[in-house]
């Protein structure tokens, strides 16, 4: 499955887009969930325009630049929507290096251990603000029948997921203090 193709349909039913301005997209509504670089975007709306899920015009900007400006079709739409009613398995867990690290800690001394959770933690704190600055734009809950509706149910994860990670760290933390090891293997 394409997801990208999917992502990028998801944007263009809201309105036509650039390149550029899907790219921008994926770098702030779509970051704390997904993420694609133009690399990968390119190709993919060369893709969609050949399987005639999305056309373009070609808008000039200045005397030279050229931007196209990318239309989802009615096809687009209807591959759109049964990909969003499609029921998905479960998928496997997302790498977590930090994780992968904490599972092998117990080779580290406990002061070594508890600075980096430290760390760790600082960096999901200072994510945590940045989340809940963002959300403040939502007085109440938007209508769900409206663009920002998706954006403020995902902001919400986020902000539950970085609250979950730091209580998981303060844990750990406390573990390591509770029962302090007194040399590396």
């Amino acid at each position: 499955m394409r997801a990208l193709k999917y992502a990028i349909l998801g944007l263009l039913i809201k309105r036509p887009m650039t390149g550029y301005e899907i790219a921008k997209e994926f770098s702030y509504e779509l970051a704390e969930f997904w993420y694609a670089n133009h690399s990968q975007i390119y190709p993919e709306l060369k893709k969609l325009t050949s399987e005639g899920h999305v056309v373009f015009n070609i808008e000039i900007s200045g005397d030279i630049l050229e931007a196209k400006r990318y239309t989802i079709t009615d096809k687009g739409i209807k591959d759109f929507t049964q990909w969003i009613l499609k029921d998905e398995n479960l998928q496997r867990t997302p790498k977590d290096i930090f994780r992968l690290r904490m599972y092998f800690s117990n080779n580290l001394e406990v002061g070594s251990r508890i600075h980096l959770l430290e760390n760790q933690r600082l960096q999901h704190v200072n994510r945590l603000n940045t989340l809940k600055k963002i959300f403040e734009q939502y007085l109440e809950v938007p209508s769900a029948s409206s663009d920002r509706f998706g954006d403020f149910l995902v902001l919400r994860g986020a902000i539950m997921r970085e609250e979950n990670y730091i209580a998981w760290i303060d844990e750990c933390i406390m573990y390591s203090k509770e029962n302090p090891q007194t040399s590396p293997k």
